[in-house]
Parts: structure tokens; sequence; C-alpha cells
């Protein structure tokens, strides 16, 4: 599902206009890009956590080149789905047939 079929579909079940919810989806985005770049964790009950993760320093290898390269400590944003969120998938895809 992409964005503009999720601004679709929350504009048919509201009745709220295309253009207003467009506003309102981007706005949280960036809300959480903002909140997530000053080191905010962005917490959303029932549905998970946006969470910022450290990496540590490490020393990785460049196979072609044989060569060590020490890749420093950074932050990469992490979602982490809730419990009840896990749950609902869990047990909705059961009609769903696993490739």
């Amino acid at each position: 599902m992409t964005k503009a079929e999720i601004i679709a579909e929350i504009s048919s079940k509201t009745g709220i206009e295309k253009v207003d919810v467009q506003e309102t989806v981007e706005a949280f985005f960036k809300v959480v890009k903002t909140s997530m770049v000053g080191g905010e964790n962005v917490y959303v009950r029932g549905f998970g956590s946006f969470v910022v993760k450290k990496r540590a320093m490490k020393t990785a290898r460049n196979i072609s080149k044989n060569t060590a390269i020490i890749i420093p400590e950074h932050f990469v944003p992490s979602f982490k789905p809730a419990k009840t969120f896990v749950e609902k998938v869990r047990t909705g895809n059961k009609t769903k047939a696993v490739k």
C-alpha cells in the first residue's frame, strides 16, 4: 500500500477531502522525522514506536581491496511494532497462503 492509497482510503472513510488528509499525513511524517533527527523517540500507543538506535563503531572489510575499514558510531531509525499490532497481523494473515 502506498502513501497515496492510504490518503485515498482515509479520505473515503472519514469524508475529509484528500488534500486535507494529505497535509495531515505529511505533517505527521514531518514531526516523526524531526523528532528522530533530534534524538527523540516517537511512541504511538497500539501501533508501535519509532526509535533511534545507536550503532557502535566497528571494523569492516573491503573484500575487493582486502583492506580494513572503520565504520564510526552512528544512529539509525528503527520501528518496533506494539504487541497488540503484532498480534492482529499474526491472526489476520491466516487466510493468506504462505509462499
